[in-house]
């Protein structure tokens, strides 16, 4: 983990609300899972904001950056060679060697970002994709390479099968299972994985203002007390989770 200031080598808006940045950062061992906290130097009173690793060829990172509020509208602002600051890698990040078996991958929306480069890394193992959105579908295209299966949904249908991607997946088809994606969704996964026995890993989005587990700002519940998804996580078994009951 480091600080360092960055340049920007890309910046390409996928749509209105995403963003893929690319940044020059070479020699870093990285884990998938692992995340960077990232500000503007623009506004340098903003909070950086916890943004997990998409890709990375040993040069370069590539982030997917949702804009949700003033300091990710400004990193979707920035342009090539402007720089930026950013703390990382964080995080537990997943062990490739603990993820066997018949696999499936559930992600929603932004969550795709840490599952992509997640695929990549696992490489030959037997995949299935499960990959739902609201109504714009993105960055799917490592998924197509590297799975053997890929479902697609969409909540009106416009694009793949209609309706929540939690409804399609064939869950005692699998030995593990790994999702990230919004909370409500993630619940319902790791509920199924409890339910059908299945080894199942969440990679938790949560608001974090330092990223190193100072703050306590993104506490997650567990069966053994109270973790930080900065620093135990984001990484958790679905098994150890204290979950709300929801229904979706």
């Amino acid at each position: 983990m480091k600080l360092d200031y960055c340049s920007i080598v890309e910046n390409k808006k996928i749509n209105e609300e995403i963003y893929e940045m690319t940044i020059s950062y070479p020699d870093c061992e990285i884990k998938p899972g692992q995340f960077f906290m990232i500000k503007s130097l623009e506004r340098s009173y903003l909070l950086p904001r916890p943004i997990s690793v998409y890709d990375y060829d040993g040069k370069n990172i590539k982030f997917l950056c949702k804009i949700v509020g003033k300091g990710t509208e400004l990193l979707g602002r920035l342009k090539i060679n402007e720089k930026i600051q950013i703390l990382g890698p964080l995080g537990n990040g997943f062990e490739l060697n603990e993820i066997n078996g018949k696999i499936a991958l559930v992600a929603g929306g932004i969550g795709i970002a840490p599952l992509n480069y997640l695929v990549k890394k696992l490489k030959s193992k037997n995949i299935d994709s499960y990959l739902g959105f609201k109504d714009i579908v993105f960055c799917t295209e490592t998924f197509k390479k590297c799975s053997k299966d890929l479902i697609i949904t969409t909540e009106n249908g416009s694009i793949g099968k209609k309706g929540y991607i939690t409804d399609y997946a064939k869950w005692k088809a699998y030995d593990t299972i790994i999702t990230c994606g919004p909370e409500v969704m993630m619940n319902k996964v790791i509920k199924k994985g409890k339910e059908n026995h299945i080894k199942t890993y969440a990679s938790l989005e949560k608001r974090m203002a330092c990223g190193i587990g100072a703050c306590l700002g993104c506490s997650v519940k567990t069966k053994d007390g109270i973790k930080r998804a900065c620093k135990e996580g984001p990484i958790f078994l679905g098994e150890d989770l204290i979950i709300e009951e929801q229904t979706w």
